[in-house]
C-alpha cells in the first residue's frame, strides 16, 4: 500500500491537467459545425451525474490511510463540481465502500457497487489491488490503484498516479550511498512485510544493490499486525545493519520502531511512503524518529508554497474541508482525483463515457501535470507509459505539519531512470 494537498477555486482548465489535451465536447461532424451530442447514459452516467466507486479502508487499522485519502478523492471532486463539473457539465458523485483492507471485502464491494458507477477513483491496496484485476479485465472497468507497485504501470484497466515503490527504494539507496553518508561496503539491510507490498520495496533494493554493487546483509520479513518484533530486530542487530530500508504500514512500522529504540539500535532507517503516519511525530518513540528516521515519499510537504500544487491544494482544503488535518495520504487521493478528472474529460470530448469509452480515452491520455504534489506523469497505451521517477526525502520533524520536513525534493537517480515496468501476472 504504499504516497501531499491542495484546494483553491480556480478554473478546471483541461490543459492545465493533461498537455496533450483533454476536455470539452467534440465536433460530431455534423453540417451545423456544433459541439458533439452529450454522451449516451451508461451504467455510472445518467446524463448529468457520474458516478465513480472508492474501495478503501475506512476502518480498521489502515483506516489512517484510508480516509484521508477518500477524504483527498472528495475534495478535489468538491473543486470539481465547483466549477460546473466534468467539462463543466456533469457533476460527479463517489460511491464509497470499506473494504477493511481485505482483499476477499475489496472484490465484495466491487462486486456490490460495480453496476453504479463508471470507473474506481481509488481501489487501496497492493494485494486487494491484485484480488479485484481479474474481475476489472473481465467487466472492462477502469480504476485507480491507491498503491504505487510498479505491476501497474502497464495494465490497461489501472491508471497509477506517482512514483512506483520500486523507485522509491532504489532514488532512497542512490541518497544514502552519496548524502546520506553509506557507502557499498555498508552493512545494508531490509525489513519488510511479507506480502507483494512487502517485496516491491525488496524489489527496488535488489535492483539498487545490482546496480551500485552492495549487498543486502540481512533481511526480515513480518506478517502484518505482528505484536513482538523483538526477533527481528535482534537479528538486524546482530547482522550489525548500518542502513535498514523498511516497507511496511504505519502501525507495524511504529512498533517496529518503538522496539529498535528499546533495544537501543540505531541504524539509519529509511522507509517507504506508507510506513508514516503523522501521529508518528507526537508519539513516546518521536525522538529515536528525528534522529534515525528518512521517508522516501513524493512532492513537498504540506503548505509548502514553492509548489503551485500544494498552495493551490491547501486553499481548495480550507475552501471544502477545513476540518482536514496535513496529511500526504490526503494529497494522493487527491492527485487520483485528478488524473481521473483527465480521463473523464477526454472520454466527454470523445463522446463516451461508457466503460470502453473511459479505457479508450485513458490510452489517449498524454502528459498529465500534478504541479508539483507528485512528478508528471505520461499516459497513453499501458505499454508507453512513463511514471515519474523522482522522490522526496523527509526528515521527521514533530514542529511540522504531519511530522515531517523536505530533506531532498524530487530525487532522480540515474537507476531510477533504467528500471524496466512488466506487467502484473494475473
Amino acid at each position: 500500500m504504499q504516497v501531499q494537498r491542495s484546494r483553491l477555486a480556480a478554473v478546471l482548465a483541461a490543459a492545465a491537467l493533461v498537455a496533450a489535451g483533454c476536455g470539452g465536447a467534440g465536433d460530431n461532424g455534423g453540417s451545423d459545425g456544433g459541439e458533439a451530442g452529450a454522451p449516451a447514459a451508461t451504467p455510472g452516467f445518467d446524463g448529468t451525474t457520474i458516478k465513480l466507486g472508492v474501495l478503501s479502508p475506512l476502518s480498521g487499522p489502515i483506516a489512517v490511510i484510508g480516509q484521508p485519502l477518500t477524504s483527498g478523492n472528495k475534495v478535489w471532486f468538491d473543486h470539481v463540481n465547483a466549477q460546473g463539473g466534468i467539462a463543466g457539465k456533469y457533476k460527479v458523485e463517489l460511491l464509497q465502500e470499506d473494504t477493511q483492507y481485505k482483499s476477499d471485502v475489496t472484490v465484495q464491494q466491487y462486486n456490490k457497487i460495480k453496476g453504479d458507477v463508471v470507473a474506481f477513483t481509488q481501489v487501496l491496496g497492493t494485494a486487494p489491488t491484485l484480488a479485484v484485476l481479474p474481475q476489472l479485465r473481465a467487466d472492462n472497468v477502469l480504476a485507480a490503484p491507491a498503491s504505487l507497485d510498479a505491476l501497474w504501470v502497464r495494465e490497461d484497466h489501472l491508471l497509477p498516479v506517482g512514483a512506483p515503490y520500486q523507485i522509491q527504494a532504489i532514488n532512497a539507496m542512490d541518497h544514502y550511498l552519496g548524502e546520506g553518508g553509506g557507502g557499498t561496503r555498508s552493512r545494508i539491510c531490509t525489513m519488510v512485510q511479507d506480502d507483494v507490498y512487502g517485496e516491491a520495496g525488496q524489489q527496488g533494493i535488489d535492483f539498487a544493490a545490482e546496480r551500485y554493487g552492495f549487498t543486502v546483509t540481512n533481511t526480515q520479513r513480518f506478517k502484518v499486525n505482528t505484536e513482538n518484533y523483538a526477533g527481528q530486530i535482534g537479528a538486524l542487530a546482530g547482522a550489525g545493519c548500518e542502513m535498514v530500508f523498511l516497507t511496511a504500514t504505519p502501525t507495524d512500522a511504529g512498533k517496529i520502531w518503538g522496539t529498535a529504540a528499546q533495544a537501543r539500535f540505531t541504524p539509519k532507517w529509511y522507509a517507504q511512503s506508507p510506513s508514516w503516519v503523522g501521529a508518528l511525530a507526537q508519539s513516546p518513540v518521536a525522538p529515536y524518529l528525528e534522529q534515525n528516521v528518512i521517508i522516501a515519499s513524493e512532492g513537498t510537504e504540506w503548505g509548502d508554497e514553492s509548489v503551485p500544487g500544494m498552495r493551490d491544494m491547501v486553499d481548495r482544503v480550507a475552501e471544502f474541508a477545513p476540518q482536514q488535518q496535513p496529511d500526504f495520504y490526503f494529497a494522493f487521493g487527491y492527485n487520483q482525483g485528478r488524473a481521473m478528472t483527465a480521463v473523464l474529460e477526454k472520454a466527454v470530448e470523445l463522446g463516451d463515457l461508457s466503460r470502453q469509452g473511459i479505457l479508450e480515452a485513458s490510452k489517449q491520455l498524454g502528459v498529465v501535470s500534478f504541479d508539483g504534489l507528485t512528478g508528471d506523469y505520461t499516459y497513453g497505451p499501458a505499454e508507453q507509459r512513463n511514471p515519474p521517477r523522482s522522490t522526496t526525502l523527509f526528515r521527521v520533524d514533530p514542529a511540522k505539519p504531519f511530522g515531517l520536513a523536505t530533506l531532498k525534493y524530487g530525487v532522480t537517480s540515474s537507476a531510477a531512470q533504467e528500471f524496466q515496468f512488466r506487467k502484473a501476472d494475473n
